[in-house]
Order: C-alpha cells, then sequence, then structure tokens
C-alpha cells in the first residue's frame, strides 16, 4: 500500500508561507522521491532474478510474500515505537539498512556467491525496515507541514508514488538488460539520497513527539519499558471494531491480493513469450498509469459515490481487469488491463483517510498509520505466495481464474452486505 494519509485543514495562518518554499517539506519529498523510483526498479529484478537463479515462479513468489509478510508482521510494534522514539532517527536507521542490505547483495552477485537464501534473508531485513520507515516519514510530514497545507503536502506525495510507480519498472527492466546489479545499484542511491535528505532537515522544537497531554487516565498509555508491545495492537483494535470499516478494509486488501498476484503473472507470461525485461517493466507500468488517472477523478467519484459504492465500484473494475489478463494479446494488452484495475486505488485510498484518520490524535498516528499499512496490505504477500503456487501447478490460465474468482467472490460479498451498501460520507 502507498505511505499517504490525508487530512482536514485547519485554520490558515494570515500569511501562510506557499508550500513550494517549505525547505522541510519538499527535502522530505526529494528525499521519498528518490526512494520510491528505486524500489520500484528494484522489484522488478527481484523475480527476474530469482527465475534466473532456481527457474521456478513458486520462490519469486515467496520472495514477495517474505518482504511484505515481514513487513506487516513487524508493523504493529512499529507503530507503537515510532509514537515514542524520534521519528527522523528511526527514519535513518531504516534508510540506512535497507541501502546496506542492497549493497550485500550486489557483492553476491558480483562476487558469485549469491543464491535464494541470501535473497530470502535480504527480502525479510528489507520488510522490517519498511515497517518502522514507513510511519515514521508520514509523522515527519506531518511535524513539518501547517495543517491547513496537510491535503496539498499529501497530494504531492500521492503524486511522487504515482510518479516514481510510473517510471520505476521501465527503468528496473532497462537496467536489468544491461547487468543483473544495476537495479539494485539504483535502489541503494534512492536510499542513500533519502537518508542524506532526512539527516539535513530539523523538526520544529514543538513538533517532536511528546507524550499526549489529553484527559486520557494514565493507564492508556502506559510508561513501563514494554509500551511498545503492549500498545501495538491498539489501532488494530480500534480499526476493526468497526463493522463498516472491516468491511472496507477487506475489500481493499483482496484489490491489493490480485493486484499483486496479476503482476507476478503477468511478468512470467511476458518473460515466456520471450518479451525483454525493458517491455516488461513497461508493461507494468500499467499499474501507475491507472493511480495517475485515478488521482485525477477522486473528487468527481466522490461527489458522485457513496463510499459502498465506490468500493464496489472499484472491486469490480479490478475483477474483470484481472480476468481479462487471461487473453494472450501482449504487453499494450497488459498494459491496459492493469491500467484498468488500478483506476480506483487512490479514490479508495483517501476513502480510509475520511473514515478512519481524519480526527487520529499526533500521539496515536503511528499505531493508526501501522495497522492500516497491515489490514491493507495483508493481501500483497498473500497475492505473491498464492499466485507464485498458481502460477506453478496450475499454469497462466488457471492462476488468473483463481485469482480473478477470488475477486470476483469478494465483490459478490460486498454487493450482499447492507452495511457496504449503506455506507455514507462522515459530516
Amino acid at each position: 500500500m502507498s505511505e499517504c494519509l490525508h487530512q482536514g485543514d485547519s485554520k490558515v495562518p494570515a500569511t501562510p508561507v506557499p508550500l513550494r518554499r517549505n525547505r522541510r517539506f519538499q527535502t522530505l519529498w526529494i528525499g521519498a522521491a528518490a526512494a520510491n523510483l528505486g524500489l520500484e526498479a528494484v522489484e522488478v529484478a527481484y523475480p527476474l532474478l530469482i527465475m534466473s537463479l532456481t527457474g521456478s515462479p513458486a520462490l519469486a513468489g515467496l520472495f514477495g510474500f517474505a518482504q511484505i509478510g515481514t513487513a506487516l508482521l513487524v508493523g504493529l510494534p512499529a507503530g507503537a515505537v515510532v509514537d515514542r522514539w524520534d521519528r527522523r532517527r528511526i527514519l535513518l536507521i531504516s534508510e540506512a539498512v535497507r541501502a546496506l542490505t542492497l549493497a550485500f547483495i550486489v557483492l553476491g552477485l558480483t562476487a558469485g556467491w549469491a543464491n535464494f537464501g541470501l535473497l530470502i534473508l535480504a527480502a525479510i531485513v528489507l520488510g522490517a525496515g519498511t515497517a518502522f520507515g514507513a510511519p515514521a516519514r508520514m509523522l515527519l510530514i506531518r511535524a513539518v507541514v501547517p495543517d491547513h497545507q496537510l491535503t496539498a503536502a499529501l497530494s504531492q506525495d500521492e503524486a511522487r508514488s504515482g510518479a516514481a510507480a510510473l517510471a520505476g519498472p521501465p527503468l528496473g527492466g532497462a537496467l536489468y538488460l544491461v547487468s543483473r546489479t544495476f537495479p539494485f545499484v539504483a535502489a541503494i542511491t534512492g536510499f542513500v539520497i533519502s537518508f542524506a535528505c532526512a539527516l539535513v532537515i530539523r523538526l520544529p522544537a514543538a513538533e517532536k513527539p511528546t507524550e499526549p497531554v489529553s484527559n486520557e487516565p494514565v493507564s492508556a498509555e502506559p510508561k513501563s519499558a514494554l509500551a511498545p508491545l503492549t500498545t501495538a495492537f491498539s489501532g488494530l483494535l480500534e480499526l476493526i471494531s468497526d463493522r463498516l470499516l472491516r468491511s472496507a478494509l477487506l475489500l481493499i486488501s483482496i484489490f491489493y491480493f490480485s493486484i499483486t498476484a496479476a503482476i507476478l503473472m503477468v511478468m512470467v507470461t511476458l518473460r515466456d513469450q520471450h518479451h525483454s525485461p525493458g517491455t516488461i517493466g513497461l508493461a507494468l507500468s500499467g499499474t501507475a498509469v491507472g493511480m495517475l488517472v485515478g488521482s485525477a477523478l477522486v473528487t468527481r467519484l466522490n461527489r458522485l459515490l457513496s463510499p459502498g459504492a465506490l468500493l464496489l465500484t472499484a472491486s469490480t473494475l479490478t475483477t474483470v481487469a484481472v480476468a481479462l489478463l487471461a487473453l494472450p494479446l501482449g504487453p499494450v494488452w497488459v498494459f491496459a488491463m492493469l491500467t484498468l484495475a488500478a483506476l480506483g486505488l487512490p479514490a479508495l485510498k483517501i476513502l480510509v483517510d475520511i473514515m478512519i484518520f481524519r480526527q487520529t490524535p499526533d500521539h496515536r498516528r503511528g499505531r493508526a498509520i501501522a495497522a492500516t499499512i497491515t489490514l491493507i496490505g495483508a493481501g500483497s504477500p498473500l497475492g505473491s505466495l498464492v499466485g507464485g503456487l498458481a502460477l506453478q501447478f496450475l499454469g497462466v490460465t488457471g492462476a488468473i481464474a483463481l485469482i480473478a474468482g477470488v475477486q470476483a467472490v469478494i465483490t459478490a460479498a460486498g454487493l450482499a452486505s447492507r452495511h457496504v451498501r449503506s455506507a455514507r460520507w462522515p459530516a
């Protein structure tokens, strides 16, 4: 899932400083853009490298499962830690660890001793780094941007994610064509730039993480050394206690399940059709194009559709698009179907924002962000694992039919749910 959450606008100061002149935010944005571009580029290289080493689509899927699964497993306690520790320092450690991990992979490839075991170990470390880095970066954005500019700032952050998703896959495919190590070098460069940008910013003194000052009872925020562990699940429990939110998060999670599995299937299919890594990367950029087009439609969709209708429309589009990927019509067709499948994603992200995060206080935002990433992102590692196994044992057509069938069942369940159909935007 993306790292952006939108907040309501507060009272605007008499002479607000334009967002483009907010050096702290723009520095963070540059670092995030560099890291995202590198990540998107190297995501193309992982399955191609694993299949070249092992010849197994299932093992390629297992890598994605290990990386994303670790991020989700570590995510809840990471959110509690981010709420209490220095967020800038956490981001610096995360970027340094991820850069060093990828450097170790490059060293292994260069020396000739890289193997699947090394890559799985790297996946676990990278996933843990993401679990800490993602909420830390989001909370830093909130710390350096005034309330009245948060929507604009996070919209710019969303544009950064979409642009990286658009440029990264073809860049990664082209770099891999030149050398297997080049996509990893690109990702290392992105993390180094992100580290440098986080290093030079300084948080306003008033915005450093502090203990809550509300009227909550002292027991609500344990002060013991085990506080991060005892509070880790509070954000998760708060979200799943609401029936509508449970339904919404399930639908969005299945969306990520289907998209992740579909991307793996597409890569295997296009590779078997003897298309180049660069062409595969261009085909995968359809997801980013769908996100960018969908971003332009968010305001209109939110005005025309209720939350339930929006969820069900996006889920239906994904079901149809994934099913149509079974037609072996080449990279252009794959690009078009991935575009269609991703059209509803930006609106779904803002739906989650409006229904969950608008009223979240600062001292619980880390847990709220981590819980949402966990619930929404749970579909991605399952999609990677199930997609790889389905390709291994059912073939491309059978695997696509399975994933489209799962998406269709969840869509039908949403249509049958009164709580989903009758959902309304909060006042």
